[in-house]
């Protein structure tokens, strides 16, 4: 995947669409953009481990071990860091994943912050990648992680 280009596009405009190996278009946006009329539908996507507590509470050695040693794609839900400004918040809770996959983390390392993703936008863009994202993957969990270790499967 050849990220100079996205990484320009991404930079210059803030918003990024692309169409990924199934077909289906994504969109990457910076949090400080996104409106409330966007809907919820938006995922905060990591790089690295680390980046977990920018965006949400301290969490304890289970919740960020999980995290870590995930085998399957997965959406965790968690309560938001309160110094968040940007973004899709519910409840206090925000979703985040951590993209381990070689080629879109290195993408996200080049971006160099956290990043908002909303899946099967079906916007028009004339980027696209052979890749699969791996969050469109159907083994694709969900699951409730809270600071103090807490942790409820919300789509196993």
């Amino acid at each position: 995947m050849e990220h100079s280009q996205l990484l320009s596009d991404f930079r210059e405009k803030g918003i990024l669409h692309l169409k990924e190996g199934n077909g289906k278009v994504i969109t990457f946006m910076k949090p400080a953009l996104w409106k409330t009329e966007m809907g919820e539908d938006w995922t905060f996507l990591l790089f690295d481990l680390f980046q977990i507590r920018t965006i949400c509470e301290p969490f304890s050695e289970v919740s960020l071990d999980i995290v870590e040693y995930a085998n399957k794609p997965t959406i965790y839900h968690s309560p938001a860091n309160r110094i968040i400004k940007d973004g899709p918040i519910v409840d206090g809770v925000l979703k985040f994943s951590l993209i381990l996959e070689p080629n879109w983390n290195k993408l996200l390392f080049q971006i160099s912050q956290p990043v908002l993703v909303k899946l099967d936008t079906k916007e028009a863009t004339t980027h696209q990648t052979p890749i699969l994202f791996p969050l469109l993957s159907p083994s694709t969990k969900e699951m409730f992680l809270g600071p103090d270790g807490d942790v409820k499967i919300i789509k196993g």
